[in-house]
Formats: C-alpha cells, structure tokens, sequence
C-alpha cells in the first residue's frame, strides 16, 4: 500500500476523532488540516458511506435504485445526501432524462475517477492485512482507472 494512502486512513482516523470534540488541540489540528492536502481530501472522501458511494460509481453510470441496493444498509436520505455533496465537489456528475417517469443516473467525474486507484489500494490493503475478501459482488468489481 503506497504511503500516501496510508497517511490518508490515519488522516480520517484522526479526523474523526477531533471531529468529536475529544482533544484540546482543536483549533491547532483544524488549522493544520485547513493546509494539509491529505486532510482536504479526507474531510470530503472520510464521511460515512462517501468511499464505497464512490466505489460502485466506478463501473460507470448507475441509477439511485442500483446505488440503494448494492449499498445494504444505506438510508435514501443519506446516499441523497453523499450523491449531493459529491456533486457539489465536482466529483460526481448527475444526468437527468427528460422521460416519464423521470429517469436520473449518476457517474464520477475526472475528478472522482482519480480516487479509484485510492480505492484498489484500499482493496488491496483489506485482503492482505486484515483478510478482508470480496464476498460481494460490487466489492469484487475491479476498479477502472
């Protein structure tokens, strides 16, 4: 695993744990964060479900139902909620049909396409070092680049 995406899981770990109030350094973590490239990036990617949203965008356009189903477990609300913010990142593109009844199909820009190789690393990570293996169909897709 390059050492980049490595410094990234810890960055989310510690992210999370100032998120929650728990350090006294707050304002000096948050400030360092504002500069560090890696914080930047975690703070977008590290929220709950945004990675694996990411993940199964991969193969290429993919409707909400599609999304909802192969994310057991998510609430629409928030996977509305990860598609908005990732829209609003330019990382994720949303293609409304003009059909009845309305048809919407989302796909990962340039921008979100350069976070797969993140996430093969990620993958790769997992069944190595923690004998996590691709029981699921849509984790055991591979990762365009």
């Amino acid at each position: 695993m390059p050492r980049s995406t490595l410094q990234l899981v810890k960055h989310c770990a510690r992210l999370g744990y100032v998120a929650s109030g728990t350090v006294d350094r707050t304002t000096t973590a948050r400030a360092a964060d504002e500069t560090c490239p890696v914080c930047a990036t975690a703070d977008i990617i590290c929220g709950k479900w945004t990675i694996l949203v990411i993940r199964d965008l991969a193969a290429g356009r993919t409707r909400f139902c599609e999304l909802e189903r192969s994310l057991a477990g998510i609430s629409p609300r928030t996977l509305s909620l990860r598609l908005r913010a990732l829209e609003e990142e330019g990382m994720v593109e949303r293609h409304t049909f003009p059909e009845v009844p309305p048809r919407v199909e989302y796909s990962l820009t340039e921008k979100g396409k350069a976070l797969l190789p993140l996430i093969e690393d990620m993958r790769s990570y997992g069944k190595e070092w923690l004998n996590a293996c691709s029981g699921s169909s849509a984790v055991a897709a591979p990762v365009a680049a």
